[in-house]
């Protein structure tokens, strides 16, 4: 889809019918909020004709069943506000369940460039925010903007059965209050909702900036400088709720100057009516007293409009994921063999901006190991990448079993370990079952033994259940090490790429990396290792290096 041809309106209908929501279920939560807003108008009517019947001295029959009435639409206004939020979050928040799932998995597919042009920031705001402002279009501005329409429908509808020239007069300035504020701030509002937008992931970027490099800032003496971009975001998202809260006090002075307008002209016609008999005391007030539940109504549509822009633009901006980079459709990849062959032709990577790496051939099938080696940032975990699919060469090819490499082969044929890999705040096993979900306890503990890990777990607390702390800092950077590569050896891929497995790793580490490439070599695997450690040379059976 593209994002930059479409309106965003469009772009709206199609992220909510992303969500799943039905229009049963939007139904459903506008019927509640009008039975709960038309509760009250009908309270403010009955209300009304018992305080003005009962100066008639009218009999207790009649002040009784008024009452009763009172107290029913009292009871009710209340029992289906409640229904309607029901009904409506119930809606908004399954949608947005399977919209955030949806928009993963557009990200996870994505080519590596859509991502790498984003800041942590953008990606943040875009997976939390904006996809939550889809789910509010639905409860602040979809379910709003139809109980607005069906109660100020029924007002008049009483009104003008009462009265018809006061239904009239009570339709224009419902109308006017509805449509003149929000025609005044729609443009304001558009503003608002991008700036907001924007400000928001500015926040969220300086701020996620000034605490991940906090060291980096302690060290170099740069925390002012950090400091200085968080306040200057700050600024400007004060600034975008500032230019958001114009428009909104516009509307609603003009509000509350038509539902003015709306209560003089109708409590006139009221009293005319009455001197000239054509209506009687208890509906002249019944007429002039209805116009101040009516307009509760349409005091929520200021706000629907505010959100309308601001869901829009999220919509907008999620769009902007999958429109980012017009990648060509990945090759087909056929059914994952029991081995796979892997090669290199003139292959030279680098990430976008970056100086491409020195071309590089090579061949390794089956049961084979490929070295990579070179000097640091020289752009051997690039390549890498590059051989996961996940980044298109800069030039050359890169292909497992003759075809080109892609995003279609991440995670089935090609898997990788990198020297960063995530360490989960679970349990050791869980940790393990990353690689493959259906791991067993024994396979588990034949994957630590290979790696000489399983004497170190066994020591632990619950085992295997020991509960292992978020990105691996209750264990040491060699048990850490060798986690991953119990990992690696998991996978099920037959193309395994380890990216620096010899870091920090001990003679006995070093041990186990070996035990563990001669598994995979027995296993039919091919294997590529990106490393520093030059005595690991003899595992391999081709070696490319980067350097010049």
């Amino acid at each position: 889809m593209s994002g930059r041809r479409r309106s965003d309106p469009a772009l709206l209908r199609e992220a909510i019918r992303d969500t799943g929501v039905s229009r049963w279920a939007i139904v459903r939560a506008v019927l509640a909020g009008t039975m709960a807003l038309g509760s009250a108008v009908g309270l403010s009517a009955v209300a009304a004709w018992l305080i003005a019947k009962a100066a008639q001295m009218p009999s207790p029959a009649d002040v009784a069943l008024a009452a009763t009435i009172v107290r029913f639409f009292g009871v009710s206004r209340g029992l289906f506000r409640y229904l309607e939020r029901l009904a409506s979050h119930d809606a908004a928040l399954r949608g947005v369940v399977t919209l955030r799932e949806r928009a993963y998995d557009r990200l996870a597919s994505s080519g590596a460039r859509t991502v790498l042009g984003l800041r942590r920031g953008d990606i943040v705001a875009r997976m939390g925010a904006d996809l939550d402002a889809i789910g509010d279009a639905v409860v602040r501005a979809i379910v709003p903007l139809g109980v607005a329409a069906t109660v100020s429908a029924i007002s008049i509808a009483i009104v003008a059965a009462l009265l018809p020239i006061a239904g009239i007069a009570l339709a224009a300035c419902l109308i006017l209050a509805g449509v003149v504020p929000a025609l005044l701030t729609a443009r304001s509002a558009r503003i608002a909702a991008d700036a907001g937008s924007r400000a928001h992931v500015e926040v969220t970027a300086a701020s996620l900036s000034a605490m991940d490099g906090a060291t980096e800032h302690r060290v170099w003496g740069t925390g002012a400088e950090a400091a200085a971009a968080l306040r200057t975001a700050d600024r400007d998202a004060e600034q975008a709720h500032e230019l958001a809260a114009r428009p909104a006090a516009w509307a609603a002075g003009f509000q509350a100057l038509f539902s003015g307008v709306a209560l003089v002209a109708l409590v006139a016609l009221g009293v005319l009516a009455v001197r000239n008999g054509d209506l009687d005391g208890p509906g002249a007030a019944v007429v002039a007293l209805l116009p101040l539940a009516a307009f509760e109504a349409v005091g929520a549509v200021p706000a629907a409009v505010m959100q309308y822009f601001r869901s829009a633009a999220a919509a907008r901006r999620l769009a902007e994921l999958a429109d980012r980079e017009a990648a060509d459709p990945a090759p087909a990849v056929r059914k994952v063999p029991a081995a796979s062959s892997l090669a290199l032709d003139a292959l030279s990577v680098a990430w976008p901006g970056m100086e491409p790496t020195r071309p590089v051939t090579a061949a390794v099938g089956p049961g084979h190991v490929l070295a990579v080696v070179g000097r640091s940032g020289v752009g051997k975990t690039t390549l890498l990448t590059t051989v996961a699919g996940a980044l298109p060469p800069a030039s050359g090819a890169v292909t497992v079993d003759g075809v080109p490499a892609s995003p279609a082969h991440t995670g089935t044929t090609v898997a990788m370990t990198a020297e960063d890999a995530h360490v989960f705040g679970t349990t050791v096993l869980e940790n393990l079952r990353v690689a493959r979900g259906d791991v067993t306890e024994e396979q588990a503990w034949d994957a630590l033994g290979v790696v000489g890990l399983d004497a170190w777990v066994r020591g632990l607390p619950a085992g295997l259940h020991t509960e292992l702390g978020t990105g691996g800092r209750s264990v040491s950077g060699g048990e850490r090490r060798r986690l991953l590569l119990a990992r690696a050896g998991l996978a099920p891929a037959p193309v395994i790429l380890i990216d620096e497995p010899a870091e920090h790793l001990d003679d006995a580490g070093a041990d186990a990396l070996r035990a563990l490439v001669s598994r995979m070599r027995a296993e039919g695997r091919t294997v590529v290792l990106v490393t520093h450690d030059l005595t690991l040379l003899d595992l391999a059976d081709a070696v490319v290096s980067l350097d010049d």
